[in-house]
C-alpha cells in the first residue's frame, strides 16, 4: 500500500526584489534558491506530518540558469520517498517572469516556458510518532 504523502507537491511563488541583487547584471546568488527550498520544505512537512520538520541535508544541487532581481520564481517541492522519520524531496526553482529593463524601468514579461534555474534533492526529518 502506497503512503499518501508520496507525491505530495507544494508550490510557492516569490518576486525577487532588487535589494537581493548581489552581483553585476542584478544577479542573485544561488543561496537565495536554497532558502526558498527551505521555506517550501517547511510547508511540505506541515502538510505531510503536522510539524515544521528540520532540513537535514542536500544530496544534489544543480545551478542551471541565472536568477535576477525582478524575476518571479516558482519553487516546487515534491515528496519522492517517505521513511520512518525522513522525507526525500525533489526541488525545482523556475523563473516564470523576468524584468525587461532594456525596454523600460518597469517592463517585464512572462516566460513561456519557464526557465529552470535550480534543482535539488534534499532530506528533511520530522519527529517520531
Amino acid at each position: 500500500m502506497s503512503d499518501p504523502r508520496l507525491g505530495l507537491t507544494v508550490t510557492h511563488r516569490r518576486y525577487v526584489p532588487y535589494s537581493h541583487a548581489h552581483y553585476a547584471g542584478n544577479l542573485v546568488d544561488g543561496a537565495y534558491a536554497l532558502a526558498l527550498f527551505g521555506d517550501v520544505a517547511t510547508e511540505v512537512c506541515i502538510r505531510a506530518d503536522g510539524d515544521e520538520g528540520l532540513f537535514a541535508s542536500y544530496s544534489d544541487v544543480q545551478f542551471k540558469a541565472p536568477m535576477r532581481a525582478g524575476d518571479v520564481l516558482e519553487i516546487e517541492a515534491r515528496v519522492t520517498r517517505v521513511g520512518t522519520r525522513s522525507r526525500i524531496i525533489d526541488f525545482e526553482c523556475r523563473v516564470v517572469c523576468r524584468g525587461r529593463p532594456d525596454l523600460s524601468e518597469s517592463s517585464a514579461e512572462v516566460l513561456d516556458p519557464p526557465v529552470v534555474a535550480v534543482t535539488a534533492t534534499g532530506t528533511v526529518v520530522v519527529p517520531g510518532a
